[in-house]
């Protein structure tokens, strides 16, 4: 099984899919010139954080803050996204930003959770009505919050909080077992 196929079993098993630019990103990280010191600052780091805590919140287990999604999220799209899918996720944060303004008079960071959520949907209900287009052109940028929703997911359950609290963990597998009962609500597995 070669990395791409990992990723795609990984994802499928979090119950989602993963885009052509995430996938990409993923397989293998490309030396592309000097760090975006965008992605780095601090309001960008905010206000990363406060959309993948909307996207995973803490309940009885940790949320994405308490797991620094956003500097995962930082961290990969500097480090692996091309400039131009940079730029996207950039401008797509403005663009939360003047949703929140819009709608609420107040930035996305001193939204309540509820506007945040608000927020979120009608732009999660945005990026699928762009996939669902029709006319698509080839090259087209994969939606901005596309990316921001897989890498929090990503981050979340590669994360220590993610992987040990929110998903079953055995540190040391012990005897192989084949089959395991299932109980209705039991947890999944870390990979």
């Amino acid at each position: 099984m070669n990395r791409r196929e990992a990723i795609r079993n990984v994802a499928l098993l979090l119950g989602t899919a993963i885009s052509a630019s995430t996938l990409s990103a993923l397989e293998g990280c490309n030396p592309k010139g000097p760090d975006n010191y965008a992605l780095q600052a601090p309001e960008t780091k905010k206000i990363l954080a406060e959309i993948a805590e909307t996207i995973i919140p803490e309940t009885s287990t940790p949320g994405a803050k308490a797991a620094k999604v956003d500097e995962f999220i930082a961290m990969m799209l500097n480090d692996c996204y091309k400039p131009e899918d940079q730029k996207n996720v950039l401008d797509g944060l403005k663009k939360v930003d003047e949703a929140s303004e819009k709608q609420f008079k107040k930035s996305f960071v001193d939204l309540s959770d509820e506007q945040k959520n608000t927020v979120l949907t009608a732009i999660d209900k945005e990026r699928v009505d762009y996939n669902k287009r029709e006319n698509k052109k080839e090259g087209e940028p994969t939606h901005y919050f596309q990316i921001l929703k897989e890498l929090t997911l990503t981050g979340y359950f590669t994360s220590e909080p993610g992987a040990t609290k929110a998903l079953r963990y055995v540190p040391v597998p012990g005897k192989y077992e084949g089959c395991i009962p299932y109980k209705k609500g039991d947890k999944a597995w870390a990979v």
